[in-house]
């Protein structure tokens, strides 16, 4: 019996890691031709822009990732910030950059208890219903831009038949190790997978630090009430978007995605919850991201048969993860820190194969300090009903 698990796991891996090669090149190759066509370019309007941000909270270094957004070079735009009550401190570092920038214009929407089981999808429908222009801009509080962000934007949304526009993002990492970890992450793996998406099958889904849609388009497809039970909004949102028959454009503009957890279970957990989201919302394309992890893979399958064949692979493995940890972080995403941190690339490697692996297993999740369970749909509930009564 032994001998019979033994094998069991020396073919899964085998096939693990040859999978994961193939990834790897295939991905080397997608972003090539992502960078190639970043160079392009269409000609490009300003349409008014209203900017949509649900906080909840302040988190790390708030105020500098809110006021890059106040600082845009752009002729015409504003800013709603959505809030459940005037007790949340994300309040006080709005109200500081509204005295510091009284030229844009800003709105506050306070909106009380959310009903609906997805929060943000709540304030996004609060802020929406007072956004006055046709571009509704979407980021999330721990994503900083550039200046030129809004005219990225602009030229995406140039094409008439774009209903909602996306970005990549680099990792941004605080001090701590395993935010560094979670950072790297993003630059070297995650985005690898969207780029590789892109190039499989087209844009079918947004990401949630920044997504923008035409409010005409929202309306064609049922308005933000309809993604009101759906942990991943931001994927829905794409995906109906590209099922009326509009296209999603993955943006040429690289945004930054903060990486605040702090410590390794804030960190892990983070990852878990994402994966365990992923596996609800898209189940054949969640277990496929199980040979995107080629190097832990060929790494289990040297310690389980030790060899030089194994260990070749495994040398070739890592080469190729590397490289395009390379040309994915440093070339495509601009990421500086890539290089200095590749020796923690097999590490980070590990803890998203093992954060996979618990994303196959249970069904709750704690976001915001609040308990879910997923449903096989993709749309949840909370464990705990809220108290719609509370003052607010």
């Amino acid at each position: 019996m032994l001998n019979v698990i033994y094998y069991f796991f020396c073919v899964l891996f085998s096939i693990a890691t040859l999978g994961g090669l193939a990834y790897y090149l295939l991905a080397i190759d997608s972003v090539r031709r992502r960078r190639r066509r970043n160079a392009e370019g269409n000609p490009i309007s300003f349409p008014p822009i209203s900017l949509l941000k649900p906080l909840c909270g302040a988190d790390p270094d708030l105020k500098s990732h809110l006021e890059s957004f106040f600082r845009q070079d752009y002729p015409a735009f504003e800013i709603l910030f959505a809030v459940r009550n005037e007790r949340d401190p994300a309040l006080l570092v709005v109200c500081e950059l509204m005295q510091k920038y009284p030229q844009i214009s800003t709105q506050i929407v306070l909106t009380g208890e959310p009903p609906y089981a997805n929060a943000k999808v709540y304030s996004m429908e609060k802020m929406a219903a007072l956004a006055q222009h046709e571009i509704l801009v979407i980021t999330d509080s721990d994503a900083s831009v550039s200046s030129d962000y809004l005219q990225d934007m602009a030229r995406s949304f140039a094409p008439e038949n774009v209903g909602a526009v996306t970005n990549l993002y680099r990792g941004v990492s605080g001090s701590d190790f395993w935010s560094k970890l979670e950072a790297l992450g993003m630059s070297t793996e995650f985005m690898a997978g969207v780029v590789v998406a892109e190039r499989l099958e087209g844009m079918h889904f947004t990401l949630g630090p920044s997504m923008a849609v035409r409010a005409a388009s929202l309306k064609n497809i049922g308005g933000f009430v309809r993604m009101a039970d759906y942990l991943a909004d931001d994927f829905v949102l794409g995906q109906w978007v590209a099922e009326a028959g509009e296209r999603v454009v993955l943006a040429p503009h690289i945004i930054n995605h903060h990486a605040s957890a702090t410590g390794f279970m804030k960190s892990f957990k983070h990852r878990v919850r994402w994966n365990r989201s992923s596996r609800y919302s898209r189940p054949a394309g969640y277990f496929g991201q199980g040979f995107t992890y080629g190097s832990t893979w060929a790494t289990a399958l040297f310690l389980f048969v030790p060899s030089l064949l194994t260990a070749a692979i495994l040398v070739l493995i890592f080469v190729v993860r590397f490289w395009l940890a390379s040309e994915l972080g440093t070339r495509l995403l601009e990421d500086s820190f890539v290089i200095k941190r590749s020796w923690m690339i097999p590490l980070q490697d590990w803890l998203s194969a093992a954060s996979w692996c618990g994303g196959l297993m249970g069904r709750e999740i704690l976001w915001r300090n609040e308990r879910y369970r997923l449903l096989d749909d993709g749309r949840f509930v909370p464990v705990i009903a809220r108290d719609l009564n509370t003052e607010g």
